[in-house]
């Protein structure tokens, strides 16, 4: 049997609809004789427009008001083309009525199929409110028109746009909005605001995540890919976009001029922080990067994925001082960035030798052979556990603090930076707490009152350079971490995140060397900055032949947590 493509009818619906409304006009104004050899050459016009403009492939089901806008900009330069074409034989008003009632006529059908096919075929039965009016609010909601989704409302601070609305939904304040809904959930709330701030989106989410089964948002500006729809890259929002905190001082071009055409040695390069620092040196400009880490897998990982001619993988451990000699010899680094190190409070209290020859001889080793090679900067990544220290890892990291103070440097700057939790990281607290709640629970904290400090691990990296850029030698500087959160209020957040009600919170006592909260300076006497993100720990002052003598000790002494305690008095050992 045979069957019309739908394409085709399309066309000869369109052009049957035209050239009966044009043989009406031109008939009441024009003679008689003159209607069949005008109307042959509109018919074979609309047939080659057709064709040229591909309007047969157009989907009626899916067109926007900016498809019927750039048809008519089309079709009006095609009546200008074909202007030569009818002079002296039609009267130009005639040949404007053609084309504005061929206009109308296939922008009618459009609209008509468009908004009864869809009507009837699609049941809305999900509420959804768009918060934020812009062109990303706005673009959302044109690909939600063929969904389930109906949009309710839009919301906007502006008050200038509260007063107007987008094809004819009505644009409220937050505060309207939420007397409107009461005690009624809708379904979703679209934050459609992509260069708006952490601290923005959670003060959103705690005002109106009560009215909604479901709250998401679009991802920021630089992580939109503009050939795909905005609808296709909505996220559920995280508990990293209600905790996270951008700094506001963040000096990029600072950044920049300090690693820009530079080598730059990353020590620990797999890890979270790592391989944090190793993007962000690709991004500001480094002439090499020569990424050094002792697990094969880590290395072949962001190696991979930097997947650059300057990137150099170099699998070693930096106990090891001959093989990292090697090292400096050949690729002769301007700058060394030392995150290589255990940073497991529990697993370095039960593996006290391997984490005193890792953080502390490593620390070491990089540290001489700067020093030896004329590094032109030398950064140490600290952590708030080195501040009086109740675990081993943290006095290991102290020592590291102490050891980068005193040491005789030259001409190498040595500076160190110290900072609490990242969110994300692979011995964050966070992913635990994932996957706990994805098996059910119960999750486990250790104890009620614990908090700890937290930044995203790209806003603590981009700090951490900037903060070397500025230094001059022998400083430690601290990270603004915000306030302190709680632990067992963290793990609610993500329970009521996660829309699992009946997830469970167990305390099970605090571990080995843990403590409740962290502090990044030992006293109060530390300095600003010309960045408000950044200040400096006051100087401990410490001989280092002493210090080298002790650590020397360490190493071979049956009693360690004795020995650590002689070179960091304010080491209190907390086994829980």
């Amino acid at each position: 049997m045979f069957t019309l493509d739908k394409r085709v009818l399309n066309i000869l619906v369109i052009i049957f609809l035209s050239f009966i409304t044009f043989y009406w006009t031109f008939f009441i104004f024009h003679q008689k004789a003159q209607v069949n050899i005008i109307l042959g050459v509109i018919c074979i016009r609309i047939i080659v427009s057709f064709l040229i403009y591909k309007d047969y492939s157009l989907s009626w089901s899916k067109s926007t008001t900016r498809t019927f806008l750039i048809k008519s900009i089309v079709y009006l330069a095609a009546f200008v083309i074909y202007l030569p074409i009818y002079y002296g034989t039609v009267r130009f008003a005639l040949l404007a009525s053609e084309l504005f009632l061929y206009l109308f006529s296939i922008n009618f059908l459009m609209y008509s199929y468009n908004y009864f096919i869809n009507k009837c075929r699609v049941i809305k039965d999900k509420r959804v409110v768009i918060y934020g009016a812009g062109k990303a609010g706005t673009k959302l909601s044109e690909e939600y028109r063929n969904s389930q989704y109906l949009i309710k409302y839009f919301v906007d601070d502006s008050k200038k746009l509260q007063k107007r609305s987008i094809d004819g939904i009505q644009i409220l304040s937050k505060s309207k909005l939420k007397n409107i809904i009461q005690k009624q959930k809708y379904e979703l709330l679209v934050i459609a605001m992509p260069s708006a701030s952490k601290s923005r989106i959670k003060f959103i989410y705690d005002e109106l995540s009560p009215y909604f089964k479901t709250i998401k948002i679009l991802p920021s500006l630089s992580e939109i890919l503009q050939e795909k729809d905005y609808s296709t890259q909505l996220k559920d929002i995280s508990v990293e976009d209600l905790l996270a905190r951008h700094p506001k001082d963040l000096d990029k071009e600072k950044i920049e001029n300090f690693i820009k055409d530079k080598v730059v040695l990353i020590t620990g390069a797999g890890g979270s922080i790592g391989s944090e620092i190793s993007r962000q040196c690709k991004k500001f400009g480094a002439k090499q990067l020569i990424l050094l880490d002792h697990s094969e897998f880590n290395l072949y990982q962001i190696t991979e994925e930097l997947n650059s001619d300057i990137v150099i993988p170099v699998m070693q451990t930096v106990r090891n001082f001959g093989f990292i000699e090697n090292t400096f010899k050949k690729y002769k680094p301007q700058i060394v960035i030392h995150a290589a190190a255990y940073k497991h409070v529990p697993l370095v209290e039960d593996n006290i030798l391997e984490g005193i020859s890792n953080n502390i001889i490593g620390t070491k080793n990089c540290i001489d052979l700067s020093i030896k090679y004329e590094v032109e900067k030398f950064v140490l990544i600290s952590t708030d556990k080195a501040v009086r220290p109740t675990n081993v890892m943290g006095t290991t990291k102290r020592i590291c603090e102490l050891y980068a103070q005193n040491v005789k440097s030259d001409s190498t700057e040595i500076v160190a930076v110290r900072f609490g939790n990242v969110l994300g990281s692979s011995g964050s607290v966070i992913p635990k707490f994932k996957s706990q709640i994805e098996s059910g629970g119960p999750i486990t904290v250790t104890h009620p009152d614990i908090t700890r400090y937290f930044m995203l691990i790209p806003e603590a990296c981009e700090l951490v350079l900037q903060a070397a850029s500025i230094g001059k030698g022998g400083e430690i500087f601290i990270l603004d971490m915000g306030e302190p959160i709680k632990i067992v209020d963290l793990a609610k957040k993500m329970i009521e995140l996660s829309g699992r009600e009946n997830v469970q919170i167990e305390f099970c006592g605090l571990r080995p060397g843990e403590k409740l909260y962290e502090e990044l300076l030992i006293n109060d006497s530390d300095k600003n900055t010309d960045y408000e993100s950044i200040t400096v720990a006051s100087s401990t002052l410490f001989d280092i032949d002493l210090l080298n003598k002790k650590i020397d000790e360490l190493l071979i002494s049956e009693d360690k947590i004795k020995v650590l305690k002689e070179i960091v008095p304010e080491f209190n050992h907390k086994l829980n």
